[in-house]
């Protein structure tokens, strides 16, 4: 189901040399590079808005990851952590010449793509001219890890990965369910979830938003990946293959973002009431178990809530430290969506960061 895009938006594909990446695009095409990275189960699509209000100089781009939106559905291999996607937009950068003859891009991230923006400029520092984090996924990863320096619940990170996602959500997912029935549909979780309620957008925009989830490719080497058994709580571990294994702290580690040089300037933004990225994240099953709504819980000492919160602000400090620059801008009244539940807010920040 086709649904238009706002004025001034165009959807592209471009070949690379890693695949073929779908990506919305605005703006003037000399103008300076932004690069728009989305988050779980969802796709350049929600940058919609975010691109539309882009002011005059600056060149947008949104992409798909791949196993999302439009972009090539290759597997991702989780034993790399981030690094797939990380590499996959590099190659996307230099096949556009974004970073050429001493240019240098913005990387915008949401959720799960702040964690990839984090990769890609620890990997490739000289290219970013700034970092915007929203809600960004911890430098430790998702899930299994107990303190701000990101040490393990358990040493197989059991509790983290491809077992920990709702069956009855991925099942609606695979089926393309865009319906409001049940609680785990997609179209529901987004609305629960990705925004505090009773924050809805308009109809049209949020039918676009649910195809975009719908896009999304299920499996073992995707979304959310293969399991593992564990003999330790709760019994599944993160597998080598898909999406949420290579978010899982066995091969999620992003704190050497810290010594990273040149050392661009950080803004990083998340909402007051974030459920999904927060130290009492309702995706976590520390703190799930810690509810009682996941029976064993081996209690606090052993597998506390993963303080997510605590563990980004720890690397980002260990970056001032050594010379970098970042601010904390925390949206009130504001889920995990603040460029889209707080637009106004969130543009006003990000585009005096951009000025500056």
């Amino acid at each position: 189901m086709a649904h238009p895009l706002p004025s001034g938006i165009a959807s592209r594909t471009f070949e690379t040399p890693r695949l073929a990446t779908h990506a919305l695009v605005a703006g003037d095409e000399s103008g300076m590079p932004i690069l728009f990275i989305h988050g779980n189960v969802s796709s350049a699509r929600f940058w919609d808005e975010t691109l539309a209000a882009l002011p005059a100089g600056y060149r947008g781009i949104a992409a798909d990851l791949r196993g999302f939106g439009g972009s090539a559905p290759l597997a991702v291999d989780a034993t790399r952590g981030l690094g797939d996607w990380a590499d996959d937009l590099h190659s996307l950068m230099e096949a556009l010449g974004l970073a050429a003859g001493g240019r240098r891009v913005h990387l915008v991230g949401w959720s799960l793509g702040g964690g990839v923006a984090l990769r890609v400029a620890m990997d490739h520092a000289e290219a970013i001219a700034s970092l915007t984090l929203i809600a960004p996924l911890s430098p430790f990863g998702f899930g299994g890890t107990k303190d701000v320096a990101g040490a393990r619940c358990w040493p197989d990170a059991a509790g983290a990965g491809g077992g920990t996602v709702n069956p009855e959500f991925l099942k609606r997912l695979a089926a393309q369910d865009r319906g409001a029935d049940d609680p785990a549909s997609p179209r529901n979780v987004m609305n629960a979830f990705y925004f505090k309620p009773p924050f809805r957008v308009a109809p049209e925009r949020e039918d676009a938003y649910v195809e975009a989830m719908l896009a999304t490719v299920t499996g073992e080497d995707n979304y959310p990946g293969a399991v593992t058994p564990s003999p330790n709580w709760p019994a599944v571990a993160p597998g080598a293959r898909g999406v949420n294994n290579a978010m899982a702290p066995t091969y999620c580690d992003l704190a050497a973002f810290a010594s990273i040089q040149p050392r661009p300037p950080v803004l990083w933004v998340r909402g007051a009431d974030d459920q999904i990225v927060s130290d009492t994240s309702l995706f976590d099953l520390g703190y799930l178990g810690q509810l009682g709504a996941v029976p064993g819980w081996p209690g606090a000492e052993v597998y506390p809530p993963q303080p997510m919160i605590a563990q980004t602000r720890a690397v980002f400090e260990a970056y001032r430290a050594k010379g970098g620059s970042y601010a904390e801008l925390v949206l009130a009244d504001c889920g995990h969506s603040p460029h889209i539940e707080k637009a106004e807010e969130f543009r006003r920040a990000f585009f005096a960061f951009l000025s500056e």
